[in-house]
């Protein structure tokens, strides 16, 4: 894509190509892009390159290429993938075999520190063991009624911890990064602000709950259907062409 074109030459460049990915390549695959960072996505690239091509690009624009090449060439079959395109996606155009790319893209699969706002692509559940924390630490855990003891002078976790199912969001870690809260979130504010106020408060606690052990863990909110992306210059050609 030559740069300082204009959007609609753009938007015309970019039909351009995926119709002549359409027309060149016998097999589409839809992959899910979420927590995918450009180099990956390069690695991914490079490693296909031979019989597959990436090509990412706003929903609205692959969407509105795919109409397009229906209505030039009056083939429907692959109107079938515009109700594929939801969410952050993009296309891989193949003339290998499906299950071998499949492979060749998970290859490239790396984990990825959580961020606020990000929804989950699996449980995450803090199993029993050792924290490694001394004993004046047991009041963060109460404060987030998770369940501990003492063992050997360390903070010892009883239970297994669900802090999240996939495809929900940590709304106790949006609230501790935002202004936005809920009763339990403040608490957890405040501890972070002041530990040394919980210091007192914990055998308080611990006398109260009568020692029972609370399995609970930090509330979630499900994920909400996020609307579809509105266009802008930005249609990702640059790092797949």
């Amino acid at each position: 894509m030559v740069r300082g074109a204009s959007k609609a030459d753009k938007k015309l460049a970019y039909d351009a190509k995926l119709c002549q990915l359409i027309d060149e390549y016998s097999q589409i695959l839809v992959v899910a892009a979420d927590n995918v960072g450009s180099n990956q996505l390069q690695n991914i690239r490079r490693g296909l390159r031979g019989d597959s091509v990436v090509l990412m690009g706003k929903n609205t624009m692959m969407k509105r290429s795919v109409r397009i090449h229906s209505e030039n060439t009056g083939n429907k079959a692959f109107l079938n993938l515009i109700p594929l395109l939801q969410g952050n996606v993009g296309l891989i155009f193949t003339k290998g075999d499906l299950k071998e790319v499949s492979e060749e893209v998970a290859k490239y699969k790396v984990g990825a520190p959580a961020r606020v706002g990000l929804v989950a692509p699996i449980d995450v559940i803090v199993p029993p063991g050792n924290t490694g924390l001394d004993p004046s630490q047991t009041s963060f855990f109460q404060v987030l009624n998770i369940a501990t003891k003492i063992n050997k002078g360390t903070v010892e976790i009883i239970t297994p911890v669900e802090l999240i199912k996939k495809g929900d969001k940590n709304a106790l870690a949006i609230a501790v990064a935002t202004e936005y809260s809920f009763p339990e979130a403040e608490q957890v504010k405040e501890y972070i602000k002041d530990p040394s106020k919980f210091a007192a408060a914990a055998p308080a606690a611990a006398a109260s709950s009568g020692g029972a052990p609370a399995a609970s863990a930090a509330k979630v909110e499900e994920k909400k259907e996020e609307p579809e992306e509105e266009e802008d210059e930005d249609f990702g050609m640059s790092l797949f062409d």
